[in-house]
């Protein structure tokens, strides 16, 4: 149903129905609430993490703040309201995108306002690549390639599916302007936050989690991550060490060409091995190559899978 939920209770009850929209909005059909506007989501939720930030500055109780805001968007359904309309200067989806970038704005806005920004550490990230909902034909032809060099997009197991933005900010610990080539996984926030407060995690915590504070600080890491371990949407696994990377699998896992069970499919190599450092854009197997790499990270692997962590 399409309702608010806050503290574990639905705020109107979904006594309407609305029908399924096509393309570009693309959402299902189903229970609503009368009041619940599709095109009003970002906003109620960006007016929401804006009024946890004034009301912690409010309070003035010197205690730490720590918000996390999953936006919606640009995830479907996909609004151009008329504040953005023609702004992307490419589709409703590029539209969109603005009002995820004014939404942002925003918060960092109210944190500014209430004097928190210079003792804030602001993370942006996204929890997957851009999905084909972007038409990706269309804005092709208008010069934008959301994945940028990297093959396929959400689903797959190549690295349009998992390669993201990570943008963060810390005024005064995290030097301006500069870029880092570390390996970092989202389940590193977790190791990261405890290390930013002196927390000691359980043995049975963040089984898959490194902290990244030194590369937030600039400094060179103590020791480099770990292998990371990837799934697809099918649930292929991949695994990460260093500038190596094989896919248990022979296709994309996912929704891009080849897929799994397709004819092509089943005259592949049953894995596939990438020099990321080399082919950021995985178009050159090697599994034969290097059966020796092939088999060290398959070990890997099944060494995650016995002990129940990666880290």
């Amino acid at each position: 149903p399409y309702v608010y939920v806050r503290d574990d209770r639905v705020e109107e009850p979904p006594t309407g129905t609305i029908e399924a929209s096509p393309k570009p909005a693309y959402y299902r059909a189903g229970p609503v609430a009368p009041g619940f506007k599709m095109e009003g989501v970002l906003d109620r939720l960006t007016d929401e993490a804006v009024g946890v930030v004034r009301r912690h500055h409010e309070r003035g109780d010197g205690k730490p703040l720590f918000l996390y805001y999953p936006l919606t968007a640009p995830h479907t359904p996909i609004f151009s309201t008329d504040e953005f309309r023609g702004k992307g200067e490419t589709n409703a989806y590029g539209d969109f995108v603005f009002a995820v970038d004014a939404a942002v704005g925003r918060l960092r806005g109210a944190l500014a306002d209430a004097g928190m920004d210079a003792n804030t550490l602001f993370i942006f990230t996204s929890d997957n690549g851009c999905s084909p909902m972007a038409e990706f034909d269309e804005l092709r032809v208008l010069g934008h390639i959301p994945g940028g060099p990297f093959r396929g997009h959400k689903a797959d197991i190549f690295e349009g599916g998992h390669r993201i933005p990570f943008i963060a900010s810390w005024p005064g610990r995290i030097p301006e302007g500069t870029t880092s080539a570390d390996l970092v996984c989202l389940t590193d926030l977790m190791a990261t936050a405890a290390a930013i407060t002196g927390a000691t995690l359980p043995k049975d915590a963040g089984e898959d989690s490194w902290s990244m504070l030194d590369g937030l600080l600039g400094k060179p890491p103590s020791r480099p991550r770990p292998a990371v371990v990837h799934h697809s949407v099918n649930g292929t696994f991949a695994v990460r060490e260093g500038q190596w990377k094989l896919v248990l699998g022979p296709d994309s896992g996912g929704w891009s060409p080849p897929k799994p069970g397709s004819p092509e499919s089943k005259t592949l190599p049953k894995v596939q091995l990438y020099d990321m450092e080399a082919d950021p854009g995985e178009t050159l197997n090697l599994w034969d190559k290097h059966p020796e790499i092939v088999r060290r990270l398959e070990e890997t692997l099944k060494r995650f899978k016995e002990t129940g962590r990666s880290v």
